[in-house]
């Protein structure tokens, strides 16, 4: 599972077996969530309530380039 990065106890990921379209998995305590990335949205959530998904989305916003590139190095070499 390549972590991508960790913001604020928040751990962004993908699994390395993982398929289109392009997502991103995130994680904290015992909570996950999985959103697309192009456009964002959420896919899933479990047990994040609905400001920490808010937060999650503000930080895949200001993130989204690089997990964009994370994504595209990763499975398209």
């Amino acid at each position: 599972m390549p972590t991508v990065i960790s913001v604020n106890g928040f751990r962004f990921f993908f699994y390395s077996n993982d398929h289109d379209p392009m997502h991103i998995h995130v994680e904290k305590e015992n909570k996950t969530a999985k959103f697309n990335i192009n456009p964002i949205e959420l896919v899933r959530s479990s047990r994040f309530n609905a400001n920490e998904l808010k937060k999650i989305r503000i930080l895949i916003e200001e993130n989204l380039e690089l997990f964009k590139d994370n994504w595209n190095d990763y499975f398209n070499s």
